[in-house]
């Protein structure tokens, strides 16, 4: 067994290289090697416990969601809050409202049944749209709303599907507590995760501890206390545990570095074991009794109720009809939506296991077609930019106290006035320190006469403060 997960761990990140070269997103490799390892297929590992894969999933979400929240910066936010936040929810309940809708008008499923399926299938995918607008150079204000509303919008179709469901099965007693119920998970979620991120920040300060493992610790600690409290008032832990990570990950506090890192390697992790185990779930046999029913799901997502969601969601924000059009294509379905469609199955509520196939079936289709041609839309609709050279190495620095002085990365660009001047001449104060530069992929010691070159990446030693005020004067341009 241990020989067996080795391998699928093996395989999962070799795969990553082929998934970059042919634009796919890697949950698609992912799942595949599920599929194929599974009872369908080679039959090496036969899994079909739908109540499990919901436990196991649901702690692997934790720790998916706190990353996306963890990464979205505060400026990158701030730029695109109203837009990336209105699509984030109303979008996703617009989105969930008009495909239910249709798919009870269609297939003339119960109504509380077509509402499950659409607000399973509600929400898109952070991992695949954040692999996307890295790896193509679309333009900022689009690549950062559309990676704000993915990592922002799963903690909705969570709601709205667990509301659901327990319309179905009894729990609600009247649609007004519903609701108020709703409510309360929203505003109850914000408020659990903003008191967790004070209280992990004041946790970190105090531990000073010589080993940067304990801060790991610590971290996975403070992450599973958010969600554990969220559940003890009756709040929503997934919405806790991203603020509390967008909160954290925009704050200084000892061995962030470290701990940035480990939460990195964690979210690939678990990332590729949530894949992997939902592929292991899955019979492809089946999908030869609903792949019509699918198809005609998701082409109703992509071309009617998404479009329906974000031209009304984006009414008040200046976006082009192209640009719009571009956001549409960017709604690509991924995990969520796949953990999500265990929670009826988990429930009794898809005995035949029809929306667990359908949504399986739909996600993988929307991945494969939006996933593959999303950035060739952005170059068609000439809605790329000059992208900064990425740097092959990184230099860090690794504190375990409170400090005000960190690294940062600065790139030269080709505007500025500073190419080709030396060093010495950039009269940077004794608080400014350029500690090495990366040129052509080689790390240069710099020196008072080394020449400033277009393309470089200055590793800064400075304080956090400063480093707005001196990214604009290493590439201030000359006024004409």
């Amino acid at each position: 067994m241990i020989l067996f997960f080795s391998f699928l761990m093996i395989l999962a990140i070799l795969s990553t290289k082929l998934s970059s070269k042919l634009g796919l997103p890697l949950l698609i490799g992912y799942i595949l090697i599920g599929v194929i390892a599974g009872s369908d297929v080679l039959n090496l590992f036969y899994f079909d416990n739908a109540e499990l894969t919901k436990k196991i999933t649901d702690i692997l979400l934790i720790f998916i969601i706190f990353d996306g929240g963890f990464n979205v910066s505060r400026k990158a936010f701030k730029s695109v809050a109203g837009p990336a936040l209105t699509l984030a929810t109303l979008g996703v309940a617009l989105t969930a409202g008009v495909l239910g809708l249709l798919i009870h008008l269609i297939f003339k499923f119960d109504l509380v049944y077509s509402f499950i399926i659409s607000s399973i299938i509600s929400s898109t995918d952070a991992a695949a749209v954040f692999m996307i607008t890295k790896a193509n150079p679309i333009k900022s204000n689009l690549a950062t709303t559309l990676n704000v509303e993915s990592a922002a919008n799963d903690p909705m179709a969570i709601i709205l599907t667990i509301t659901f469901i327990q319309i179905a099965t009894g729990y609600f007693s009247s649609p007004i507590l519903a609701v108020a119920k709703l409510l309360w998970q929203f505003v109850g979620g914000v408020c659990v995760g903003f008191v967790c991120y004070k209280i992990s920040c004041f946790m970190f300060n105090k531990l000073n501890s010589d080993s940067r493992g304990n801060y790991s610790v610590l971290l996975l600690g403070c992450i599973l206390f958010a969600y554990g409290v969220s559940d003890l008032v009756g709040a929503n832990g997934i919405i806790s545990v991203f603020f509390m990570g967008y909160w954290l990950g925009n704050s200084q506090f000892p061995a962030k570095k470290s701990a940035t890192s480990f939460l990195d390697s964690v979210s690939i992790i678990f990332n590729m074991a949530l894949f992997i185990l939902l592929g292991l779930l899955s019979f492809p046999h089946r999908f030869v009794n609903i792949w019509k029913d699918a198809l005609i799901i998701v082409a109703i997502m992509m071309f009617v109720a998404r479009p329906v969601a974000l031209f009304i969601s984006t009414i008040p924000f200046k976006y082009t009809p192209k640009e719009k059009i571009f956001l549409m294509w960017g709604g690509i379905k991924g995990a969520v939506p796949i953990v999500l469609a265990t929670y009826p199955l988990a429930a009794g509520i898809d005995g035949d296991g029809f929306i667990f196939d359908t949504i399986f079936f739909a996600v993988f289709f929307s991945c494969l077609i939006q996933g593959t041609t999303l950035g060739p839309l952005s170059k068609l609709f000439k809605l790329t930019e000059k992208r900064k050279v990425d740097s092959s190495h990184t230099i860090e620095l690794h504190s375990l106290k409170s400090s005000e002085i960190d690294m940062f990365e600065i790139n030269v660009e080709e505007e500025s006035i500073n190419i080709n001047k030396k060093i010495s001449e950039l009269n940077f104060d004794k608080d400014v320190l350029i500690t090495s530069i990366v040129r052509d992929d080689q790390i240069i010691f710099p020196k008072g006469n080394t020449r400033l070159k277009e393309n470089d990446i200055l590793f800064i030693l400075a304080h956090s403060s400063r480093i707005n005020e001196i990214t604009k004067s290493i590439n201030e341009i000359e006024k004409k």
